[in-house]
C-alpha cells in the first residue's frame, strides 16, 4: 500500500517566504530551502531580518490571506486524493498553513510550529522532531507497513525522495536536477500524476 508524500511550497503552494518578500519590499527574506539547505541558520536569517524591520506574525498572515495555491493544485490534489492516500509534509508552521490548507480542501499535514511573544514578534520555533522532520515522517509511515511516493523541488525533499520507493522533482532548480539525475523531474502536474499513477499501477 502507498501513500503519497508531498512538499508544500512550491509544489502545491507559493513560496510564503518569497509572497512576503515582495510585499514588504525585503530581497534578503525571498531565501528558501532551495537556496540554503541548513534549516536552522535560514529560519535565524529570517527571525533576524523580521526583528530588524519591525515585522512579526500579524504582518506575515496579512500576506498569506491574500494568497491563493498554485494554479491547478487543488484540482492536481482532488483528482490524487480520489485513489490515493496523500500527506502534506512541510517545514512551514501551522500559523502560515491553515489559511492555504482551507483552500486546498484541508488535505492532511504535518508541520511545525512558530512561538510568538506577547508582542505577536516571532521568537523561535518548535520542529516536529529533530533533523529532518520530512524524513522522519517517512520513516514513520513506512514503519507502519506503507510504502512512499515523495514530491518535493528543495534540498530538505532529497532526504524523503531517496528514503522512499518513488520519488520525484517537481519544478526543481536546474542544480538540483544537475546534482541528482536519478530522480525523475517533472514541471506539470499533469506529468506528475502519469508518474504516480505509472508507480501505483
Amino acid at each position: 500500500m502507498y501513500i503519497v508524500c508531498m512538499d508544500m511550497e512550491g509544489i502545491i503552494t507559493p513560496e510564503i517566504w518569497i509572497e512576503f518578500s515582495e510585499a514588504v519590499g525585503i530581497p534578503e527574506l525571498a531565501l528558501t530551502t532551495r537556496d540554503e539547505p541548513d534549516y536552522d541558520k535560514l529560519m535565524k536569517h529570517r527571525m533576524d531580518l523580521l526583528n530588524a524591520n519591525g515585522y512579526g506574525l500579524k504582518e506575515i498572515q496579512e500576506v498569506i490571506s491574500k494568497m491563493d495555491p498554485l494554479p491547478g493544485a487543488r484540482a492536481f490534489l482532488d483528482d490524487l486524493r480520489s485513489f490515493a492516500q496523500v500527506v502534506v509534509l512541510s517545514d512551514t508552521f501551522t500559523q502560515f498553513a491553515m489559511p492555504l490548507m482551507e483552500k486546498l480542501g484541508w488535505p492532511t499535514l504535518f508541520c511545525n510550529k512558530l512561538t510568538v511573544d506577547n508582542e505577536g514578534k516571532i521568537s523561535g520555533y518548535v520542529m516536529r522532531t529533530q533533523g529532518s522532520t520530512k524524513l522522519s515522517a517517512v520513516k514513520a509511515l513506512q514503519s507502519t507497513g506503507f510504502k512512499t511516493i515523495a514530491v518535493g523541488d528543495s534540498f530538505n525533499d532529497l532526504a524523503m525522495i531517496r528514503a522512499s520507493q518513488a520519488g520525484f522533482l517537481f519544478r526543481s532548480t536546474e542544480a538540483i536536477k544537475k546534482d541528482n539525475p536519478d530522480i525523475p523531474a517533472v514541471e506539470t502536474y499533469e506529468d506528475l500524476m502519469k508518474g504516480i499513477k505509472t508507480i501505483l499501477g
